[in-house]
């Protein structure tokens, strides 16, 4: 995981500037630095929809007193007021036609006097009810939840219809989140500095701490609110274990008064060995009474400091830490040393599902389920074990899973990974909300048809008591939070779907574009078809037919098929596989049967050649270079198609962009026109590097229609990217 930050300037930057288009001449638009994300309260711009709206809003009534429900008024005014153009009256002494009345059935005698009571008990303590209806007699938005953060996200849902300019008559929203823990998890280092992080540096600042609270913390918990986002860990897997000293438990404790009004709870990472680093033990054993003793005394330190403190995330047995193996125990033995320190506060233990042995592995895709699968049901009550989305490392693509369903006696906790550390990190354009809706709706069949992946994340699949879905952190203090202002809509994608995982990733984008470029319809149509297709368009180019893992093993950037030395497994070609006679991973009955972990009917259609989708073809089975396939084209020959269309489809998106000139303000249009030109000569040399490679062992032609690489493998070989002053610079990339 650790790696420094790239920047936008990398193997093509100085290159780019020379293909930038200039904004056409015509009104200006605002200047925007991508600070306000998706919260971009501008004046409606149809001028219809703008007279609607102003008939129907006259006046904000908040009824109530706390900081949350003063963050709903602040939040409403601002949002109203920029969007309709006018200053509304907040004044309640009165009720007017048009008021949107918001509150509690406690806070809001307006609310408790409604008929509400029934929907409001079926939303649970954070859904919301927005309803167009009569109070007093008069024409009114009626915000209501059950808690003041349920206020919170109908206020931040109201707003967004107004955004996304949707109409308001009728109005009827009923909303709760599907899953419970919706939580971002930031790999963030108490010196600042992130692993795979491509947004400048930490987000907090623990030198000045507590002292000091950055303002940018509540900018931060209002983003994460308007997603329905309700816990952070705000550090690292391999966080130094300093982070659990009274010190840096003040510091925390001040980050945790600072999100809480927008309803988020915070967790620290846990080192499993901190009881010999920070606490003078000679062990870390789970099973040692001293050890145990000493978990307890710290966590009612943890407590005394945030006293609504969430929970630990552990990581053991990874990257260089010790763990359970390490004194021969158990994962369960590891994580419930600290779920029983817990449990008497609450909380709980997010026990990370990342186990690298000292070992090669035979395959190392199924290290993690032959690991844990057997201990369902070993783990305590207030432990969550949290899975990435695929069995191997946030690949372009992976199947899902296989652990995702196969524990039904342990609640399992979807790790995503917004920070695109195999997808071109912050330059390349590539939405992943297709990629979660790919993962979210599969279907796992544990039992029966219609066990998705989303029934497994929200609990229903096992009628499990817990529920919750992870997100590591893209966000860095960059002034634009992420590095690139489509990275944005990543982290947006997240907070949509952990609140309801059914949703569809296309509406997701639409009100993305909506929300944080235009409402122009131009804009919207062109802007959601590059994102619905940049995700398979990086897979084209990087890791076509379900190949996987061909960057190189340290900075994760860049096409390495050819890498063998080190550690076999951590290289591309343990995965690939390439040789004389074809390419790819045999996973089936044959190879290393990894297929075995899935359920049928997956299994028999990932492990038979005639039913498994070309798009995870190679991840499953071994082939022949000159196999045909469905599209009746050669194993080679489709190879050399899925690459040209990957470079074919950037191309796309530079060529739509472009049209967008004059609709688009100029610092964000310019930004993403220099990323794609960026993006479409790293995509030629991805293409081209690949298949000079696959060459050497296919001895087969590119068929001369293709544009052939302009240069030889070696070249290839040589580059290193991306261009940092910390690295090699590799500006050649022609």
């Amino acid at each position: 995981m650790s790696g420094m930050r790239p920047r936008l300037t990398r193997c093509a930057g100085r290159l780019a500037a020379g293909v930038l288009l200039l904004v056409s001449a015509g009104t200006p638009l605002r200047a925007d630095d991508g600070y306000e994300l998706w919260l971009r309260y501008v004046l409606v711009s149809d001028a219809a929809r703008l007279a609607q709206y102003r008939s129907a809003i006259t006046q904000i009534v908040v009824e109530g007193d706390s900081p949350t429900l003063d963050l709903v008024r602040d939040e409403l005014t601002r949002g109203l007021g920029g969007l309709l153009g006018r200053e509304l009256p907040t004044s309640a002494r009165s009720v007017h036609a048009g008021a949107v009345i918001v509150g509690t059935r406690a806070s809001s005698p307006l609310v408790a006097a409604l008929p509400l009571a029934a929907q409001l008990r079926a939303v649970g303590r954070e859904g919301f009810l927005i309803r167009a209806m009569r109070v007093h007699d008069k024409p009114a938005i009626v915000i209501a939840g059950n808690s003041d953060v349920g206020v919170l996200y109908g206020a931040f849902a109201l707003l967004r219809q107004l955004q996304t300019q949707r109409p308001l008559k009728g109005l009827a929203i009923t909303s709760a989140p599907r899953v419970q823990l919706r939580m971002l998890d930031h790999w963030d280092n108490l010196d600042r500095s992130v692993d795979r992080g491509y947004a400048g540096g930490s987000i907090w600042s623990w030198a000045e701490l507590p002292g000091t609270v950055s303002p940018r913390y509540a900018d931060y918990a209002r983003a994460n609110a308007s997603l329905g986002i309700n816990a952070v860990v705000v550090t690292g897997p391999n966080v130094n274990a300093r982070v659990l000293t009274p010190e840096y438990l003040r510091k925390a404790g001040a980050i945790a008064d600072a999100l809480r009004p927008f309803g988020i709870r915070i967790f620290l990472t846990a080192r499993f060995g901190a009881p010999i680093e920070i606490g003078g033990l000679a062990t870390a054993d789970p099973l040692d009474p001293v050890v145990r003793q000493w978990w307890r005394h710290k966590v009612d330190e943890v407590y005394a400091a945030i006293p609504d403190f969430g929970g630990f995330l552990v990581q053991g047995n990874a990257e260089g830490q010790p763990g359970p193996e390490t004194y021969r125990r158990t994962h369960a033995d590891g994580a419930n040393l600290l779920a029983d320190a817990l449990v008497p506060h609450g909380g709980l233990v997010l026990w990370r599902a990342y186990i690298s042995s000292d070992r090669t592995s035979p395959d190392r895709v199924r290290e993690i389920y032959d690991e844990l699968v057997p201990l369902d049901g070993d783990f305590r009550r207030n432990v969550m074990v949290q899975v990435k989305n695929g069995p191997l490392d946030f690949q372009p693509r992976e199947p899902f899973n296989p652990v995702l369903g196969a524990m039904p006696r342990t609640p399992l906790l979807l790790e995503f990974q917004l920070t695109k550390e195999y997808l071109g990190n912050d330059t390349h354009l590539v939405y992943l909300g297709t990629l979660m809706e790919e993962v979210l709706h599969a279907d796992t069949f544990r039992k029966g048809k219609g066990s998705t992946v989303a029934r497994v994340v929200d609990g229903s699949l096992h009628g499990s008591a817990r529920s919750g879905m992870a997100g590591v952190a893209n966000i860095g203090s960059d002034r634009n939070w992420t590095g690139s202002i489509f990275d944005q809509a990543n982290w947006y994608a997240f907070g949509r779907l952990a609140w309801d995982p059914t949703l569809s990733s296309g509406v997701v984008a639409e009100d993305w574009v909506r929300s944080t470029l235009s409402n122009d319809s131009t804009v919207v149509a062109t802007v959601r078809a590059m994102m619905m297709a940049s995700r398979e368009a990086a897979v084209s180019y990087m890791t076509p037919l379900g190949l996987t893992s061909m960057t190189a093993a340290s900075n994760h950037y860049g096409p390495a098929p050819w890498v063998t030395n080190g550690r076999p497994d951590w290289t591309p070609a343990y995965y690939h596989r390439a040789d004389a006679t074809g390419i790819g991973f045999d996973r089936t009955a044959t190879g290393s049967n990894a297929v075995e972990q899935y359920a049928e009917p997956i299994r028999a259609r990932y492990g038979n050649r005639e039913n498994v989708p070309d798009s995870l073809l190679l991840w499953f089975h071994h082939v022949g270079w000159r196999e045909r396939l469905s599209t009746g084209r050669t194993v080679w020959d489709e190879l050399v198609s899925r690459y040209y269309a990957g470079v074919d489809s950037v191309h796309a998106m530079q060529r739509a962009w472009s049209t967008l000139a004059g609709k688009i303000d100029e610092e964000r249009f310019r930004q993403v026109q220099g990323a794609l030109a960026i993006q479409e000569r790293e995509a030629r040399w991805w293409r081209d590097a690949s298949l000079r490679y696959f060459q050497t062992q296919s001895r087969l032609p590119i068929p001369s229609h293709y544009e052939q690489p302009a240069r030889p493998l070696d070249f290839y070989m040589r580059l290193r990217c991306p261009a940092d002053p910390r690295r090699p610079r590799c500006d050649a990339v022609r």
